[in-house]
């Protein structure tokens, strides 16, 4: 199994302090646990991207080339790429650019994304946002893998200007072009996708308990088959609520339910029921990894159990935690968890690093 680290750069006051950081402040903490991430021996770091509040993440290629960088191993996640309001022509000269900066490290998730508001920003009804990022993805496809391509827009596009003969250059650095994962928390539109053309996909697994993403990811896995695929290659990874490992359930539990209870307010001020009824109902039926390492691996192999995946993401950021407790609570998971995980589950595909042909002076 690999493990990654995720941040939507989300910009609130701290759930236990309440102070609110400072947007510079809030990108060094992300640059900063990038670096932490592959100093632990993690496998990758990601960077989200939405356009509304509260969150930052707006500019990934900018991050992810920051965060390129300063660190030299770890695989560079996008979480998701908003395919479905991006120009593809923009996406594949930005991420082709920075597979050249990271040496090769390039993972590109591409997903729909949350929030209304980014649909509307960019000039595109809700209702056009599935068939917009059909219609990206494949010509973002066509750009990484044809020297030349002549494509015709169609009406609910996001470009209107068709293409003849055109070359997008930098071609990627991995060659062949990068894969695409597809993320997705509910449609089986996009896994569809990803089945058709052998992509792997990549589950939310946040919000709700494992059910309707174990239906989700049970329809990729039976549509894979169907397309004639070996069930062998299918890939999976899979996201997780919240994370804190500590010695004893009780520590563990004792650092992160104020970090619960202010998660709960927040979703509660923006008008969304609760899916959990309390704090001991969140930590046994979601996703989160809270716990000692004994819990933390019972819960990934019970959720590996109904996915099957063999790529987790932690929540990159402190978010209400301390940085001693952070970072401890990421030593441990490495130290004790990650290691068991490594040798009950396979490792997915890995593309060859090409980083240690590629060194770069970091500046900061």
């Amino acid at each position: 199994m690999k493990f990654l680290g995720l941040t939507l750069i989300n910009h609130t006051p701290d759930p236990v302090t309440g102070r609110n950081p400072t947007a510079t402040e809030r990108f060094d903490e992300v640059i900063d646990n990038a670096v932490l991430f592959e100093e632990l021996g993690f496998d990758g770091y990601g960077v989200g991207e939405r356009h509304h509040q509260p969150f930052i993440s707006t500019a990934p290629p900018v991050v992810l080339s920051h965060i390129a960088a300063l660190t030299s191993r770890n695989r560079l996640f996008t979480g998701v790429t908003l395919l479905s309001v991006l120009d593809p022509v923009r996406v594949a000269e930005d991420y082709a650019t920075l597979d050249h900066l990271s040496g090769g490290r390039l993972e590109l998730i591409i997903g729909k994304g949350n929030g209304p508001e980014q649909a509307e920003l960019f000039g595109i009804t809700r209702d056009q946002q599935w068939d917009t990022i059909k219609e990206n993805y494949l010509l973002l496809r066509r750009l990484w893998h044809e020297e030349k391509v002549t494509w015709s827009p169609s009406a609910h596009g996001i470009r209107q200007v068709p293409l003849v003969d055109a070359a997008v250059w930098p071609r990627p650095l991995q060659q062949p072009a990068p894969r695409i994962w597809h993320g997705s928390a509910t449609s089986q539109a996009s896994v569809e996708l990803a089945a058709q053309h052998g992509d792997p996909v990549f589950s939310a697994n946040v919000t709700y308990p494992v059910e309707p993403y174990k239906e989700l990811i049970d329809h990729y896995r039976d549509r894979w088959r169907a397309y004639g695929r070996d069930p062998a290659e299918a890939v999976v990874g899979a996201g997780t609520a919240g994370h804190f490992t500590a010695r004893t359930s009780q520590q563990a539990k004792r650092a992160y339910e104020p970090i619960y209870k202010a998660q709960r307010g927040f979703f509660a001020a923006a008008g969304m029921d609760p899916v959990f009824a309390d704090f001991d109902d969140y930590v046994v039926r979601s996703s989160a990894l809270i716990g000692s390492p004994e819990q933390v691996l019972d819960k990934v192999h019970r959720y590996h159990d109904r996915l099957g995946h063999s790529i987790l993401h932690l929540h990159a950021d402190s978010a209400g935690l301390t940085p001693t407790q952070h970072r401890d609570s990421l030593e441990l998971f490495q130290a004790e968890v990650a290691p068991e995980l490594r040798r009950t589950i396979p490792d997915p595909p890995w593309p060859e690093q090409l980083a240690n042909t590629v060194r770069r002076k970091a500046f900061r």
